[in-house]
């Protein structure tokens, strides 16, 4: 079960999601998407939480309402965290999460630290976690199958867009060609005219 949220900080919601325990959380940094940012209580155990970010976005625009959102969130959900102030919560892109053979269940590394961000939680915001519980819904989502989805849309836009410059292309060598082909004639007009003058010169000064 995949818990879901949402984060009307902003004029624009986001998606926030979280595992139901360990073993979604294994399923979910599987199934991740590119998207995706990923929350947890800096070295104390609590939920995965995620944040979907629009495609044009990236981890240093997420508004800071919506962090506080997430941050929140994740400190509600650890047991220990929930009972300690100025706490630090680690977040970072979901691609940027490690996973090797001898890790535990729900635990993960980073590929490269420095991509990896802190937001410190000085005490709950009680106000704010009530407000994101009062849209939470429980899914069982196939996050297989919604990955796939997403790949393959994005394959299909990438062709799209390939496609697009190809045409472009033909377009411009086309539009080249038959910039090159004037000029030719113009060219060749104009040699053909000179010739023609100087053919009436000559005519002229016999007749003279």
């Amino acid at each position: 079960m995949v818990l879901y949220f949402t984060s009307k900080s902003t004029d624009t919601p986001y998606t926030i999601y979280m595992g139901a325990d360990k073993h979604e959380n294994e399923d979910l940094i599987k199934y991740g998407w590119p998207e995706d940012v990923w929350f947890h209580v800096d070295k104390v155990s609590s939920a995965h939480v995620y944040l979907r970010l629009r495609p044009e976005e990236n981890l240093d625009e997420v508004p800071p309402e919506v962090l506080i959102d997430c941050a929140q969130l994740v400190k509600a959900n650890s047991i220990q965290g929930n009972k300690m102030n100025n706490i630090q919560i680690v977040y970072t892109m979901w691609d940027n999460l490690k996973k090797t053979a001898g890790m535990d269940v729900g635990q993960v590394g980073f590929h490269r630290q420095k991509d990896v961000r802190l937001i410190k939680v000085e005490k709950r915001i009680n106000e704010v976690v009530n407000r994101l519980n009062k849209t939470k819904q429980e899914k069982f989502p196939d996050l297989k199958e919604e990955k796939e989805d997403r790949d393959r849309l994005e394959r299909n836009e990438a062709k799209k867009i390939l496609k697009e410059q190809r045409e472009k292309e033909k377009i411009e060598i086309k539009k080249r060609k038959e910039e090159q082909s004037l000029r030719s004639y113009d060219s060749l007009f104009g040699e053909s005219e000179m010739q023609s003058n100087q053919n009436m010169d000559e005519d002229s000064d016999d007749f003279m």
